[in-house]
This record gives C-alpha cells, sequence and structure tokens, in this order.
C-alpha cells in the first residue's frame, strides 16, 4: 500500500517505529494543514516532548546552513540522532538557496542516523507558525533529539522559530553591523547562544567585543536576570572549527533551563503562541465567511452606505463572538 494511502494514525506508528517514508509522509501533511495536521498534532502531542528544539537563525549569508551541517555530524558522531527542518519560507517549487543548502546537508550526515527536511508554508494560514511546531512534536515523537529549526533568517520567520525553539543560536559574520542595527534587529531578545562565523576573516574579533559590549550595556536579556549569559563562540564552519564548542554551548543551555522551572515555562510560552496562532487561524475562517455571506446584515448595510465600516466590523465581532453568524 502506497504511504498516501495509509491514515495519519497507520503513519504516525510507522514512523515512531522508525520508517523514514512514513515520517516523510506525516511531515507533507503537517505543512499542508487541514484537519490530517490537526490529528498528528492530537497524536504526537503526548508522545513527544522529552527531546531539545534548537534554532539556528541570522542574516542570509552567515554560513548557517554549514554550520548545521557541522553541528549534526558532532552531534551525530556523539551517538544521538540529531533532525533538520531547514525552514523556506517561499514555494517549495522555488528552487530557492535553502533547497541546495539541504542537498549540501544531505551529504554531510549520509553515513549518520540523521534525519533532514526541508520545509515551506505551502500557503495554508498560519503557515509556519503552526508548521514549525508540528514537525517538531513528530520529529520529537519518531526518537530524534536535538531537532534543529534553520531559517533563511528574514521577517517574521526567525519570530516563528524564535518562539518554537528552547534555545535560539543567532550566527553572525565578521563585519555585520554595529550594536544599534544587532537591536533594531531584535537579535538580544532572542539569542541564547551567539556565533560569529566565518571567524578566520578580518573583524572576528571585533565583531565578539561588539556582542560582549551589547551584553553589558543591555537590560533586555531576562536570561542575565537567572544567572545565564548568552554565550558567543567564533566558528569557521567551513573546516568545522568551532562547531564542538557550539554543541557543547547548546548542551550548557539546555542544562540551565533543566534547572528550576525554566523548561517548563518555555514549553508553557510555546504551546500559549501556538493556541495563538491557532485562535486567530480559528476566527479567520470565521470572518471569512460573515464578510462573504451578509446579505442583509450590519456588512450589507455597510456597503451600501447606510453603516459605517467601523460599526459594521464592531458588530459583526458581536455576532461572533456570540455564536449569532
Amino acid at each position: 500500500m502506497s504511504r498516501r494511502d495509509l491514515s495519519p494514525a497507520a503513519l504516525f506508528e510507522l514512523a515512531v517505529g522508525g520508517e523514514r517514508r512514513s515520517l516523510g509522509r506525516l511531515l507533507t501533511l503537517v505543512e499542508r494543514g487541514g484537519p490530517d495536521a490537526d490529528t498528528i498534532t492530537e497524536l504526537s502531542y503526548r508522545a513527544g516532548g522529552a527531546g531539545h528544539v534548537v534554532g539556528i537563525t541570522g542574516a542570509p549569508g552567515a554560513g548557517k546552513s554549514t554550520l548545521v551541517g557541522q553541528l549534526v555530524r558532532t552531534i551525530a558522531e556523539a551517538g544521538k540522532r540529531p533532525a533538520v527542518l531547514a525552514v523556506d519560507p517561499s514555494s517549495p517549487l522555488s528552487g530557492g538557496a535553502i533547497l541546495g543548502d539541504r542537498v549540501r546537508m544531505d551529504d554531510v550526515v549520509a553515513d549518520h542516523d540523521a534525519f533532514i527536511r526541508s520545509m515551506a508554508t505551502r500557503g495554508h494560514q498560519g503557515g509556519l507558525a503552526l508548521a514549525i511546531p508540528g514537525a517538531v512534536r513528530v520529529l520529537d515523537a519518531a526518537g530524534y533529539d536535538p531537532v534543529i529549526i534553520e531559517t533563511v533568517g528574514v521577517g517574521q520567520v526567525e519570530v516563528d522559530v524564535a518562539a518554537a525553539a528552547d534555545t535560539t543560536v543567532v550566527v553572525v559574520n565578521p563585519g555585520w553591523g554595529d550594536a544599534v542595527q544587532a537591536n533594531k534587529a531584535g537579535l538580544l531578545e532572542v539569542a541564547d547562544i551567539f556565533v560569529v562565523n566565518k571567524a578566520d576573516r578580518p573583524g572576528a574579533g571585533d565583531a565578539r567585543r561588539d556582542l560582549e559590549l551589547m551584553l553589558d550595556l543591555s537590560h533586555v536579556s531576562g536570561q542575565e536576570d537567572e544567572g545565564f549569559r548568552p554565550e558567543i563562540v567564533l566558528t569557521t564552519a567551513t573546516d568545522g572549527t568551532g562547531a564542538a564548542e557550539v554543541v557543547a554551548a547548546i548542551d550548557a543551555h539546555r542544562a540551565h533551563l533543566g534547572t528550576g522551572d525554566r523548561l517548563a515555562a518555555r514549553r508553557r510560552a510555546q504551546v500559549r503562541e501556538e493556541i495563538r496562532v491557532r485562535l486567530e487561524q480559528l476566527l479567520g475562517h470565521r470572518i471569512d465567511e460573515a464578510v462573504a455571506d451578509d446579505p442583509t446584515g450590519d456588512i450589507a448595510r455597510a456597503t451600501a452606505g447606510d453603516l459605517s465600516p467601523a460599526a459594521a466590523a464592531t458588530a459583526a465581532l458581536t455576532d461572533l463572538l456570540s455564536g449569532e453568524s
């Protein structure tokens, strides 16, 4: 029987048992969204939770994919089973750079027990903000740990990844810019670890010094209030220099989260964010239906000029919340 003919429950059972083709099919269904994705969420929600989720983000061209390949090699050689979600917010048919990077990472981990998957929104409402945590749960339930999410490093995707990750690694290069630019990019708010990649180039030491100064002057890092200061690691991903140190920094942050209620607090925040996005999705469908199907109500009055759009929207919201439409 083709994997396309199997139910989500049957695919899930096979994936948890180690069947990689079924795992790939599950991830495709998660990307598409809809009832099948919701079913997979129900199946995977209580089946995992032990794995660590690492987000890797930074500007395009920072060398994230090369670094991720080296991290996967280092982690796998230590006897673990890492998985990578290479996130591309564009169409999976575009042939964008992130898909080419996946091919290169495939070569890096061909001899190790690892799993690599390129991921796109496929256009469903809620996009990656729902697909990322759904895919992470599936990989976690299938026994992969850690799960690494790598992004192209632009726009809302960075926010989605930081919201889904236990540890967020921000990758910069020498000459990356001054502290003001970094603050505008929100790097301090999301970074648990900084990596200065391409450290064989001039300016790597200056980049590290600037980051240290930013951390010294910043009051936005809740981590430091918890006794944790984001580590800064210099790497040259092309030859693997510094990869072991990045893995050690990730392990140190994981250990930090394991003390007290820190990890549980992050996981609760992740669930709240996912619920918020799901509510937006559900309400969005209801709103679309209300606007399209209102032949005599307040929206129709507004389009006829008898009621202001503001008043119509307020009335429509009241109806939606009361269940009258």
